[in-house]
This record gives structure tokens, C-alpha cells and sequence, in this order.
């Protein structure tokens, strides 16, 4: 059974459907629901019953709909997020071909007037790839009817992109189960849409009692408003004894630039790995400074007061804002907790912080990508650096990291250019992988991850920088061409990586709802273990103790579920490293 969930004239439109293959029946009349009564006509739905299924929710996007649910307690099963599938269906290879696809491209101008993939940072999510924007009040949803901050999309609108997109994907062939991996990402991507939502609405456990000891040890008090604080002020007349700089702002790069360059030091930027090329005695505490002036910056007493609370830090993640299908997030920096910091995440009394992740998932994706025997057997039950070093690089496990990372990322030059050869002979399946996905981003061709979704399109304006006619326009063409050969390398590994990464969450979830109903380690249903963090190939649940090795169980076979939907029985492994801790700073 599919349920569509749109605005509607007045109130907030349900309709029940049959579903007959993926094709919607005639529409029957809407039935209208008040946005006060729509929790509950939810929970109703979702209701268990005998021998049935929950409905699967088609709305536009998940973002619109499903906080304002959690807020009033309710939380659904399944959902299809129209809007995340159809940037996936509008520029995946397999669906090329379709209408669906030549439609998308003729109405987004910023795929042929610009370079989608800019040759500075070819990772950067473009922008037509952004969700838009939340709604400027979420809770409004369920105001009275007529709320402005409603989505646009009516009940005719969804119905006619839901058709479209399932048009679309009865149109990809089955050769190499293409329209089934295309299927499998769409449900993937739906399912961590959900959560997302529900991630942001548990929260991650946040101790800010704690944070704030951190802070007063590593700075001293909270200083007043446009104040440093004491251990940063202390440190700033510190270099300015040190360069001999009365009036120096360490904080500016211009002004410590010009200062250092005063007192001999020749460095091209302030980064700590140029900054320690140089023996001067300010080195040491310029680099303190940096780290110091990094935490009040990025994780000090404003951002506590801004992110955290009620002991929970609740960020909002964006689903598919990078490129490859990675995850990015909306303010807080919520995928880059630092380990300074990391000691105030911490389990509520009687839980506990299971935090899991994917060991080495990129090079072992690669792996199954190319289907190299060689380099799988090297990483069968052990550390698959140390195993292809064993093979390849005489048990040097760093040249061998090198030389892999290399492989993926596109390095040419320095000690990765110079063991490529060596990695190529011993593992050439692994390396004619990422060198034809490099050929063909070279080529302005597409690359597509194992399920199916692709990289976006050159501009005209790529193509004709390639017909360029002078030497000068020539060299500065095959740069860029390089430089869109690099993106294309890694994206088919950071990509399927990706991939796997939503199957993993989406089965996760599956299990630790399945857990809570069925009432786990004898508790009779009361245990609530939720997903609370993930970071590409990192999860952290919070469960009760008594949950914990129900929690680990479910993490270790979601894992191996998600390998095996993506590449079915192979002999490649993709094992999970669990800790299970009171604080993250614990977990590494």
C-alpha cells in the first residue's frame, strides 16, 4: 500500500493507493486531513496488523514532513523521497536514455551554462544538487490549515513526478540487473533520508557540563563578548615577543604572514605541515595557537550555546549534498566532531555508545568494484594494506597504503607516482578500475556508481575548452580534462562506497526498529536503541545495556547484508570494528 502525503487546498491531502506493480491507479477523491489531526491518522496507519505491511509514504521531500511527525511522536516505516530520487534518476547512466532524463537536463540551465565540477575541487557538491532549503518553521505543517511555510507541491504534483520517475525506471533494462540496483538506491536513499530526520530528531548525547570543563581547561574562563580567552590572549603576546610584533593580530593570515616573513621565515601559507618545516622557536606556539583558536572558534562556548540542548546536539544533515551521494550537514559541523571535543558525547545513565565503523571501505570496494581475486585474497581476515604489502611491497604496509590511496585519488607525482608501477603489476585488475573511470572523466564522458547513480555531465563550455586551438589554451584544456579524470577516479569508489554506506543505515534501521517491537533482552518492547550519528563509513547507536549485544549483532549483520546487495556472494570481506564505550573519545 502506498500512501501520497501532499499540501492540499485547505488541509493536508492523504491518499490511499493499491499498488499495482509501480503504476498508480485512478485517483480516487483525496481524503482531506487537518494538519492538527494528522498525527494521529498516521499512527493509525502505521498501526500493526495481521499478515500486512506498513505503507510506504511518497512525499516530496522527506525534510517537509517527517521532523513535524517525530515531533508529535510519530515515526514511520517506509517512505519514497521524490525529490532525492528524482536528482538521481535525472543523471543516472541508466536511465539516460528516458524522457525523465532529457527533461531534467533541458530544465536545469546550470548544467549546460556552467561546469558542474569545478577544476579547483571537483568534490564539492554542485549546487542544483542541494535540497533546497528547509521550510522557515517546520512545526507549521501541523498549524491550521493554510500554513504559508507549507511545501509547494500539491497532490497532482507528486502523483505526476511519482509516475514520471516510475516510468523512468520501468524503462532501464535488466541486463546486469541495472533497474534492480537502481531500485535498490532509490529505497536506500529514501530510507536514510528517515534517518536523517530521525538522527537530528534523537540527537546525539551531549554532555554540557563536560564541554564546558574541556573548554576552561584547554582556554580558561569564558571570556566577555569579542574577548579572547585567557590561554589564547596569553599565547598571542607570546608571538608577538617572538616575531618582534607589537600590534600583531595572530588571528589575521595576512598580518602573520607579513610577520613571519619579517623574521626569515619563508612558508607560502600558515598550514601546520609547511609551518613545521621551520625550526624557529615560534613555531611551537603558533601551532598551539592554530589548534586552540580552532576549538574556540569551531566547537567553543558559542557553538554549546547554539547547538546543544536539553543534553542532546542536534544538527541537521543534508542527504545526498555531495556529489558522489556522501552526506553533508547544515551548520554545527556535525561531520567533524574533534577529538578535543569528543569526551562530552556521552551515553545516558544505563546506556551506552555503540560506535561502529567500516574498516578500510574504500579500497575494499574497490576491490569488488573490479573484481580483483589477487588483492581480495591479500585482504581476506586481516588488514588489507598489510595483506597487498605482504604480496606487492616486501610487508611495507605504509608504501603499500600509499600507493593504493594513490590509485584512487589520482596521485602522479611524489612517492605515489613512483610505487604506482608496482601496485599495477601486482594487482592490474584494481588499477585498470580506477584508470579507465579516469579516461572516460578525461574524456567527458559519465562514470556511475554500482547502484547507479552518475556523475553529472560536462557544460558546453567543457566541451569547447577542449576544441581550444592555441598551445596556451591547449595546455590549460588538458588540465582540466585531468583534473575532471581525477574527480571521475574517485567518485566511482567514493560513490559505490557511498552506496553501500545507505544499505548499510537503511538495514541498520530496519533491525533496531525490529528490536524495539520485539522487545529485546526480555524488556517487552520498552528498549529504544537509536541511531544517533554517522559519518560515511562510521554509525554510533545509543542503547540501553542491557541492548547492547543485540545492537552489535544487528550492526555486524547489517553490514554483511549490505555487502551482499550491492555485490551478492564475493570474496571480498567488509569487516566492522565496534567499541562499546560511555564517551566517543573512548571508541579510538
Amino acid at each position: 500500500m502506498y500512501l501520497l502525503l501532499a499540501v492540499h487546498p485547505g488541509g493536508a491531502a492523504l491518499q490511499e493507493l493499491t499498488q499495482a506493480g509501480h503504476t498508480l491507479p485512478a485517483a480516487p477523491e483525496p481524503r482531506v486531513i487537518p494538519h492538527a489531526q494528522l498525527p494521529a491518522v498516521v499512527r493509525e496507519l502505521e498501526a500493526p496488523r495481521p499478515g500486512g505491511q506498513p505503507p510506504r509514504w511518497i512525499w516530496h521531500r522527506t525534510q517537509d514532513w517527517y521532523p513535524a511527525l517525530l515531533a508529535a511522536g510519530v515515526d514511520v516505516e517506509r517512505c519514497y523521497d521524490v525529490s532525492l530520487c528524482g536528482t538521481i534518476l535525472a543523471f543516472s547512466q541508466f536511465t539516460a536514455h528516458t524522457g525523465y532524463a532529457r527533461d531534467s537536463y533541458a530544465r536545469d540551465s546550470y548544467v549546460r551554462d556552467s561546469d558542474r565540477v569545478p577544476a579547483e575541487d571537483p568534490l564539492l557538491p554542485p549546487r542544483t544538487l542541494q535540497p533546497p532549503p528547509p521550510p522557515p518553521d517546520q512545526g507549521a505543517l501541523f498549524d491550521d490549515v493554510g500554513a504559508a511555510s507549507a511545501p509547494r507541491w500539491g497532490l497532482g504534483e507528486l502523483r505526476a513526478g511519482y509516475a514520471d520517475q516510475q516510468g523512468a525506471l520501468a524503462a532501464v533494462g535488466t541486463e546486469e540487473n541495472r533497474r534492480g540496483r537502481l531500485q535498490l538506491l532509490l529505497a536506500a536513499e529514501s530510507a536514510a533520508a528517515m534517518v536523517a530526520a530521525e538522527m537530528q530528531h534523537t540527537g546525539v548525547p551531549w554532555r554540557e557540563d563536560l564541554h564546558q570543563q574541556m573548554l576552561a581547561g584547554c582556554l580558561g574562563p569564558r571570556p566577555h563578548p569579542g574577548q579572547r580567552p585567557a590561554r589564547l590572549e596569553a599565547l598571542a603576546r607570546e608571538l608577538r615577543a617572538l616575531l618582534n610584533s607589537p600590534a600583531l593580530n595572530p588571528d589575521s593570515p595576512q598580518d602573520l604572514m607579513r610577520a613571519l616573513h619579517r623574521n626569515g621565515i619563508e612558508v607560502k601559507s600558515t598550514r601546520k605541515w609547511e609551518l613545521r618545516e621551520s625550526t624557529h622557536p615560534v613555531i611551537a606556539p603558533l601551532l598551539e595557537y592554530k589548534k586552540l583558536s580552532r576549538l574556540h572558534t569551531a566547537n567553543g562556548w558559542a557553538w554549546l550555546d547554539a547547538w546543544v540542548h536539553g543534553g542532546r546536539f542536534r544538527p541537521e544533515y543534508v542527504v545526498g549534498g555531495v556529489v558522489s551521494g556522501r552526506w553533508a550537514s547544515r551548520g554545527g559541523g556535525a561531520l567533524q566532531i574533534p577529538r578535543q571535543v569528543r569526551g562530552a558525547v556521552h551515553a545516558d545513565p544505563g546506556h551506552k555508545l555503540i560506535v561502529a565503523d567500516a574498516s578500510q571501505l574504500e579500497p575494499r570496494v574497490l576491490v569488488a568494484l573490479a573484481r580483483d581475486s589477487s588483492m581480495a585474497e591479500a585482504a581476506r581476515d586481516q588488514d588489507l594494506y598489510a595483506g597487498i604489502a605482504a604480496k606487492g611491497f616486501g610487508g611495507d604496509r605504509a608504501k603499500a597504503k600509499t600507493a593504493l590511496l594513490g590509485a584512487m585519488y589520482g596521485a602522479t607525482s611524489g612517492e605515489a607516482g613512483r610505487l604506482m608501477p608496482q601496485l599495477a603489476r601486482t594487482y592490474p585488475r584494481a588499477v585498470d578500475f580506477v584508470e579507465r573511470a579516469a579516461r572516460a572523466g578525461e574524456s567527458g564522458a559519465t562514470v556511475t556508481t554500482r547502484l547507479g547513480r552518475s556523475t553529472p555531465p560536462p557544460s558546453e563550455r567543457w566541451f569547447h575548452s577542449q576544441r581550444s586551438a592555441t598551445a596556451e589554451e591547449q595546455r590549460r584544456a588538458e588540465s582540466i580534462a585531468r583534473s575532471r579524470g581525477r574527480f571521475t577516479r574517485n567518485f566511482v569508489v567514493q560513490g559505490s562506497a557511498a552506496d553501500w554506506a545507505a544499505c548499510w543505515l537503511a538495514e541498520l534501521r530496519r533491525r533496531l526498529r525490529g528490536l524495539r517491537g520485539d522487545g529485546a533482552a526480555g524488556t517487552g518492547g520498552a528498549l529504544r536503541p537509536e541511531l544517533v550519528f554517522f559519518l560515511h563509513d562510521e554509525v554510533m547507536v545509543h542503547a540501553p545495556e542491557e541492548a547492547v549485544d543485540d545492537c552489535v549483532r544487528a550492526i555486524e549483520e547489517a553490514a554483511s547484508a549490505a555487502k551482499e546487495l550491492l555485490f551478492g556472494t564475493i570474496p571480498v570481506e567488509f569487516p566492522v570494528s565496534v567499541a562499546v564505550v560511555d564517551s566517543y573519545d573512548n571508541a579510538k
